[in-house]
């Protein structure tokens, strides 16, 4: 079994819809018993909220469904569980490498690092922004997750 976490700022716009979207190929692959996947925030201002209703809005135009999600802190035991913690950008990808034991460190990774043709790049926030911030988002968990999982060996 392989474990993911997904890792943004506040856990209800990015790392949300990337744990959706990976859900749902995860279903459609098949594979469920081989992969899980979990989100969390590196802040706790949002904890048990739902993701953003733009998030859940723009996801359900895809066919992903968000329902169910609520968001948590990232913890330290967190770097133990997972196999991959992908961060949405840099500042968190820093964050999360200070705040993980040595040990744990080479399962840290940005995660647009995972899709083609995006290595080095992020997944901006769209929370200040407008409709089309929360598209993109999507655009590149789609091509994230895809990724990830073809890295993994996972897509049959």
């Amino acid at each position: 079994m392989k474990r993911i976490l997904f890792v943004c700022t506040g856990n209800i716009c990015r790392s949300p819809t990337a744990e959706g979207v990976a859900r749902a190929f995860i279903e459609r692959e098949g594979l469920g018993g081989e992969v899980e996947v979990d989100s969390a925030g590196l802040s706790g201002y949002h904890v048990g909220e739902a993701p953003d209703p733009r998030s859940r809005k723009a996801a359900l135009k895809r066919g992903y469904d968000l329902a169910g999600l609520s968001a948590r802190r990232l913890e330290v035991v967190d770097f133990q569980r997972f196999d991959v913690l992908l961060a949405m950008d840099q500042e968190h990808l820093e964050s999360m490498l200070e705040m993980c034991p040595p040990v744990y460190q080479p399962k840290v990774a940005l995660f647009l690092d995972y899709a083609h043709g995006t290595q080095g790049e992020e997944v901006a926030d769209p929370y200040y922004g407008g409709d089309a911030g929360f598209e993109a988002v999507l655009d590149l968990c789609e091509a994230g997750v895809r990724g990830i999982l073809e890295k993994l060996g996972l897509p049959r």
